[in-house]
């Protein structure tokens, strides 16, 4: 007897529960350290993102796909097989997922949060106060190494994007190499962490507008307002939207990642021995 197909409320139930989970584990990861004084590096940081996709895809990768990021959606609905009709539906399960994380991780963290945040108002120059409230809005969303400008940072979301689609498109590809089945979701959490690693500092490797804008989006409405958008203020001269760069420029970089790999790898498989 075969197997009924999961429906489509099914699916995108399994999408948001996969995004939700790994964007949970994500963001607290970032509230340990930065509220709880958790001892970790840059690597551990990474590494806990990786674990925390990698978990994300063994979730719900039999049921949706576990694509967990609107580039990644739009990227396959391009050069996949993914149907375009569930673009919108996907990428809404994926920021629901992320507001609702962040609501999660800023309640279980709540009691830590008022403690650094009264700490920032006893700091008696205005500025300062302001800039050590708007750093904890670090928990939730990715902001620009300060002194590096907005073309860096969209460059830099650009391209680790591309490389991360273009290495998913690689492990997911059993026509590219030995069959990676089972392994797959761990591989691509640990490119997760390599990127981590290798570009972390410069933008917080946000990749996903879902991982970035819907947890950027409550913390605005949790009580960051403006600032939790525009980026760190670290003059009252220099106020960007910053939210623009995590939000659009993963989506180019996804696309132009699976494009390389299409043309370059996966048309020239076809005629390999």
């Amino acid at each position: 007897m075969a197997e009924s197909k999961p429906s489509n409320s099914s699916i995108y139930l399994a999408e948001f529960l996969g995004t939700f989970v790994f964007l949970l584990c994500g963001i607290s990861c970032v509230a340990n350290l930065l509220l709880a004084g958790a001892n970790l590096t840059q690597w551990g940081i990474s590494i806990a993102w990786g674990f925390a996709v990698t978990m994300g895809v063994y979730l719900c990768a039999a049921i949706s796909g576990a694509h967990l990021n609107p580039s990644v959606t739009v990227a396959l609905a391009i050069y996949g097989c993914f149907d375009k009709k569930k673009i919108l539906p996907y990428i809404g399960a994926q920021m629901l997922a992320g507001f609702l994380a962040a609501a999660l991780s800023y309640f279980l963290y709540y009691d830590l949060f008022q403690i650094k945040l009264a700490a920032a108002a006893a700091i008696p120059d205005p500025v300062e106060a302001l800039k050590a409230k708007t750093q904890l809005v670090g928990v939730f969303c990715t902001f620009p190494k300060p002194g590096l400008g907005m073309l860096g940072a969209f460059m830099t979301e650009l391209v680790i994007t591309a490389i991360l689609m273009s290495l998913i498109m690689a492990l997911t590809d059993d026509g590219n190499g030995i069959p990676r089945g089972p392994m797959a979701p761990l591989l691509i959490g640990i490119v997760v962490a390599l990127i981590g690693a290798c570009f972390g500092q410069l933008t917080g490797f946000a990749m996903n507008a879902a991982r970035d804008f819907g947890p950027r989006l409550f913390a605005t409405i949790a009580g960051w307002g403006t600032d939790a958008m525009t980026g760190y203020p670290l003059s009252d001269k220099i106020i960007f939207p910053y939210f623009l760069v995590p939000l659009i420029a993963p989506i180019i970089g996804a696309c132009i990642g699976a494009k390389i790999y299409t043309v370059v790898i996966g048309k020239k498989l076809v005629c390999s021995i």
